[in-house]
């Protein structure tokens, strides 16, 4: 009996196609998952489609279960719940995370997933990649009681970190972003909004989410003296200009980058990755995290709906990707 999927490529810059693979037979300690759904990382993922992965970090950009090389053809994706059908007994039939691309099933080592925990339904765990990065930011520079905070950029990161940052006792959070209409998922948060030429200065913590020179430049500027800026965006081949005239040098700012394909320094003696994605799926046990889900289209249609999720035409926080459930084996 073969096992067969299909998967999402991206053949070239600007052009995806779904594409028949044929799944090797599980050893000993592998599981084969058929996926339930998953989800498009629009930041890093619309950088990849646009072939906008610079050529020194083709290494560093490479996803767990990554096919294929940068520009492309290449299979890329890292947000994916499905079912294990075959594997340890322990697992079978668990709803698992996986980061693994858009494909309708796969085979994996078993260590490689992460069962959901009770009261995280499949639709929000898709989620847990998201919520890990912001789970390793605030490892990086966790806010103190009662600071005050603003993450600038509403997209579905900057939401997940202002979301954790207000759960510490006495903190004051605040969402900066251009558009009116995050407004809204701000709410549903419990968490301040604010457009940025309404945003208030002094704050002891700037996380910066919004991948645009601007955004960083208002993250700076809106720092009280020795204040940090935490830049989790990732520009690509994209161009930067940040100024660091005044107030840079004399209120002793610091400008810090965090990124999570390595656990933070102060974790990492302590968490292993699995370690730290299975705090994130625990974490998804809160309801609030549901306002970032905002749609979803079948598998199939993915080589249309990418370009129009990466050109904003198809607006989303966390765009969800649906399956029909068929089977991994055929005759």
């Amino acid at each position: 009996m073969q096992r067969a999927a299909r998967a999402f490529w991206l053949r070239e810059p600007g052009t995806g196609e779904i594409r028949d693979v044929a799944l090797p037979d599980p050893g000993a300690h592998d599981v084969v998952v058929r996926t339930l759904r998953s989800a498009v990382s629009r930041g890093t993922e619309s950088l990849v489609f646009g072939g906008h992965v610079p050529p020194g970090q083709y290494d560093a950009m490479r996803a767990p279960f990554q096919d294929g090389q940068f520009p492309g053809p290449v299979k890329y994706g890292y947000l994916n719940v499905g079912i294990v059908e075959e594997g340890p007994a322990v697992l079978v039939g668990r709803e698992v995370f996986c980061l693994h691309p858009h494909q309708t099933a796969y085979v994996v080592p078993a260590s490689a997933v992460v069962p959901l925990p009770s009261g995280v339904p499949v639709e929000r765990a898709v989620l847990a990649g998201i919520v890990e990065t912001a789970v390793n930011a605030l490892w990086d520079q966790p806010p103190l009681v009662g600071d005050r905070v603003t993450v600038v950029g509403a997209g579905v990161l900057g939401c997940s970190v202002a979301r954790l940052a207000s759960l510490v006792p006495g903190t004051e959070v605040t969402l900066v972003d251009v558009d009116p209409s995050r407004a809204g998922v701000a709410a549903a948060l419990g968490i301040d909004f604010t457009l940025p030429d309404h945003a208030t200065g002094g704050r002891d913590l700037v996380v910066h989410t919004s991948a645009t020179s601007a955004g960083l430049q208002l993250s700076l500027d809106l720092l009280a003296a020795e204040g940090t800026a935490l830049e989790l965006s990732w520009y690509g081949d994209q161009p930067t200009t940040v100024q660091l005239g005044g107030s840079f040098h004399s209120g002793r700012l610091s400008l810090r980058a965090s990124q999570v394909g390595r656990v933070a320094p102060a974790r990492r003696d302590r968490r292993t990755t699995s370690q730290r994605l299975a705090l994130a799926l625990d974490l998804l046990r809160d309801e609030a995290f549901d306002a970032l889900l905002t749609g979803e289209s079948p598998f199939e249609s993915l080589p249309d709906v990418m370009p129009r999720l990466v050109s904003r035409e198809l607006p989303a926080l966390c765009h969800a990707v649906t399956y029909g459930g068929e089977s991994t084996c055929s005759a």
